[in-house]
């Protein structure tokens, strides 16, 4: 089976690491693989050699041309390319590669597989969107949802193969080693992002430390330079939490810096199926997670058996949230016990079965 795998760029981020982790595994499995990106991000995924790696954006002659001509543009590209290549199956990632490849479906006759990767509320729900979405979305051949919430939205207008497939995990996670003990910090991890709202995160975390006071807090994650990390970094200083609030930066060795916390802490207003998440329960680490949509931390975790979810933007129910988890050990080994069994949905490679068995339907 030849795969088409198209997206704006393998920049890291958690769609990009969704799709360079299943083009690996394919490839790995002896499929075929594509993945065509409209550029070249300075950090990126990496792909294996057998793994064909296609830019096919904009130009430099095209950079100054005015947005509808660049999307036309783009769009004829993409279609070259699928003339050229004759992918079995084109999966394209997130909303605008979903647009472009459902618009060239109808000059290429491609089968379309849309993979939705965010919570719709924000970001299908424009004017634009919904004129494009009851136009564009009856052409999918099949579509492949995080969340049961997602394809709820978009229900009125997708064909009737639809399937919730998890996100997979990288190895160096599921083969993470369990802690003998754990230190007394709260970690959480992801870009350093309004929308993962660390700032109530830090507030709740205040409240946490009034009562263990030999407790710190570990922020991991790069600056997404919205201006977040400025924030924070005056809140911290604020409270005069300096020297046990920190913001830790980006790190490859995520599995060795968070595994033995006592608490792992997610405080997102909003997810598509959060990578970070999955990573902490799958080694082991007792979670509270606010139960944000579109229902990704709900879709993964039942309240009190694999870990704790909470409203979102209420400082208080996070904070009591850690401080449970802390004061009751015992709880938090069985919620990090069970957390580990999501081992069993998001290894690579009954992730990648998954897809192949979906994606084969279709030929």
């Amino acid at each position: 089976m030849k795969i088409m795998f198209h997206l704006n760029c393998l920049e890291k981020g958690g769609a990009e690491r969704v799709v360079s982790t299943l083009a690996n595994t394919l490839s790995g499995k002896g499929h075929e693989v594509v993945v065509a990106a409209e550029w070249k991000g300075e950090d990126e995924f990496q792909l294996l050699p057998g793994v064909k790696h296609l830019i096919i954006g904009l130009k430099p002659e095209d950079e100054n041309k005015n947005r509808i001509s660049q999307f036309f543009i783009r769009l004829k590209n993409l279609e070259k390319c699928l003339a050229e290549e004759k992918p079995d199956v084109l999966v394209p990632f997130a909303q605008k590669a979903i647009y472009r490849a459902l618009m060239a479906q109808k000059k290429t006759g491609s089968k379309v597989i849309t993979a939705v990767r965010t919570v719709p509320a924000g970001h299908y729900d424009h004017f634009s969107d919904r004129l494009l979405i009851p136009y564009l979305f009856p052409r999918a051949a099949g579509c492949v949802f995080q969340t049961s919430e997602q394809r709820d939205y978009f229900k009125p207008h997708i064909p009737e193969k639809t399937r919730i497939i998890l996100n997979p995990v990288n190895d160096r996670y599921l083969n993470a080693k369990y802690p003998f003990r754990r230190t007394k910090r709260v970690v959480t991890s992801g870009r350093i992002v309004d929308f993962k709202n660390q700032s109530l995160l830090i507030d709740a975390f205040m409240d946490v430390h009034e009562e263990y006071r030999d407790y710190s807090l570990e922020i991991y994650g790069p600056d997404s330079h919205d201006g977040t990390k400025e924030i924070l970094e005056r809140k911290i200083a604020g409270y005069g939490a300096g020297s046990f609030v920190r913001l830790m930066g980006g790190c490859d060795d995520l599995e060795n810096r968070l595994r033995d916390a006592a608490v792992y802490a997610f405080s997102s207003d909003w997810e598509g199926l959060p990578n970070a998440l999955i990573e902490a329960m799958v080694m082991g680490l007792p979670v509270v997670a606010t139960d944000c949509p579109c229902g990704g931390p709900a879709e993964i975790i039942e309240d009190g058996v694999n870990g704790l979810l909470v409203p979102i933007k209420d400082r208080r129910a996070l904070a009591d949230g850690m401080k449970k988890l802390i004061k009751d050990s015992a709880l938090a080994e069985r919620l990090g016990r069970n957390a580990m069994k999501l081992r069993d949905k998001t290894d690579p490679e009954i992730v990648s079965s998954e897809w192949c068995r979906f994606l084969e339907s279709f030929l």
